[in-house]
């Protein structure tokens, strides 16, 4: 047996980022991975943030040089050629996996490979591929197992033409016709990849907005630009019936309409489920601890990131907060934080940046207008629209805007949301911002670079105060 102060399981953004401060902090410790490519990074650096983000640069790209003659260059026809994007996708990936190994190896983190799960005396055992089982003796465990694929019950996933966003990282020819089913961050992405690859694209959302969890003005105006590039936008919206075959997929699609449904079949040549993801809990050792798992798979943790049971850490898609990695990093912090006893801040969910790389970019941090509305502040917001900055204009991109919402009575930022040209650079502006409780007034007193994106948001703080300067 081998004795460890912190055993992490899982080695995506959460679980190798805890496993790394762990050990910065002086406390022994191993990480247990399953993945059978024997690779660390988790879901995000392996089959969702990083190689989804290459895809986007892909088509970025191919936009951008399809369109250079309006800047000055001719570079005659512009093809996309698949088998290379996804070589360049395989090298962005094998890098950033192998930096992660590489980190472990640099902060003497000892990596397991295999399934690992609780033992009812709070150990953890590693069951390798071949089935041969390896104790760890640890005082401390931080579980990081992250998400997978939900797909919705109705919907058989076998035919290969039927795809979750692991799958249609894979797809080896571009779709003829891409139906994608959820406008969440993952759906949207995908649907903006393959528009841009030369796909005919259906996007279909239950609620009554893609985005919905952006501010409604955002989501609204996302869904104008994608309808502008020729994308078909489904809102109120749900697939009820599907049949795949070897040659397309039909699928029955029930509108909701001031209060009417309507039905209709579409036919295409692929169908990508985005749904949502689920917890990976099954089979961790939960059972006979003091571990409260729901239906759905979630732990609940508190906001050190601690189980009902002692010792025992839960941080990242498992514990029902945002999916986000970067989220996942910070609480895997928090929890090492709190074993080595620094009593860490709790995160404040509210400032937790929000980012869809589609095009154009998405990005928000903070309460949207509803929701500062809802929890009873006198609001006010400003707006600046991207086709009035210099920068913008220089980069020919200049759709969508900045908001920015702020209360009345102090002057507090309470949200930014931007949609637009490097929206998810951009964005931590307003994330420092809010952090420090700063006012729309301390933003017009930071002085920005000209010409620059980042001046929106200056100019969209004096619309808020009423002395919009540049529209």
């Amino acid at each position: 047996m081998s004795a460890y102060d912190v055993v992490v399981i899982g080695s995506g953004p959460g679980g190798y980022v805890a496993a790394i401060h762990a050990a910065q902090s002086g406390l022994k410790t191993a990480i247990v991975e399953k993945e059978p490519t024997e690779r660390l990074g988790g879901t995000c650096l392996l089959r969702g943030c990083i190689p989804t983000k290459a895809m986007l640069h892909t088509a970025d790209m191919l936009e951008q040089m399809g369109k250079s003659e309006e800047i000055g260059i001719a570079t005659g026809d512009v093809e996309l050629s698949m088998e290379k994007m996804h070589t360049y996708k395989g090298r962005v990936v094998k890098k950033n996996a192998g930096g992660v190994k590489y980190l472990m190896k640099k902060n003497e983190v000892d990596v397991h490979l295999g399934h690992g799960r609780l033992t009812p005396d709070k150990n953890v055992e590693v069951e390798d591929a071949e089935g041969n089982t390896t104790t760890l003796e640890t005082d401390k465990v931080i579980l990081a197992t992250g998400s997978k694929c939900f797909h919705l019950p109705f919907i058989d996933m076998e035919p290969e033409r039927v795809m979750d966003s692991d799958g249609i990282l894979e797809l080896q020819e571009v779709p003829q016709h891409l139906v994608v089913i959820g406008a969440g961050a993952v759906g949207t992405e995908f649907a903006s990849v393959f528009l841009r690859y030369g796909s005919d694209v259906t996007l279909i959302e239950m609620e009554d907005r893609i985005l919905p969890g952006e501010d409604r003005e955002v989501s609204a105006a996302a869904k104008k630009s994608f309808e502008r590039q020729g994308m078909n936008v489904l809102t109120s919206s749900k697939v009820t019936d599907v049949d795949a075959d070897d040659d397309s997929v039909k699928m029955v699609v029930e509108t909701e309409e001031k209060g009417e449904t309507s039905s209709q079949t579409i036919e295409a040549s692929h169908l990508l489920v985005a749904a949502g993801r689920k917890p990976v809990t099954d089979d961790i050792g939960a059972e006979g601890l003091n571990i409260d798992i729901d239906d759905f798979g979630v732990i609940d943790a508190d906001d050190m990131m601690r189980t009902g049971e002692e010792g025992v850490y839960a941080i990242g898609d498992i514990t029902g907060s945002i999916w986000l990695a970067h989220l996942a990093s910070r609480e895997g912090i928090v929890a090492v934080d709190h074993i080595v006893g620094k009593e860490p801040r709790p995160i404040n969910y509210d400032l937790v940046p929000m980012c869809t790389y589609c095009e154009p970019e998405v990005a928000s941090v903070g309460l949207t207008e509803e929701e500062a509305r809802e929890r009873g502040y006198d609001v006010k917001t400003g707006q600046f629209p991207f086709s009035a900055n210099a920068k913008a204009a220089i980069l020919t991109k200049t759709e969508g805007f900045v908001k920015i919402v702020s209360e009345t009575k102090y002057d507090e930022v309470l949200g930014l949301h931007i949609i637009g040209p490097k929206a998810t650079e951009i964005i931590t502006e307003g994330a420092m911002a809010m952090e420090l409780e700063s006012t729309v007034e301390e933003f017009l007193q930071t002085i920005h670079p000209h010409p620059s994106l980042s001046e929106a948001i200056v100019e969209a703080a004096h619309a808020a105060m009423g002395e919009a300067l540049h529209i």
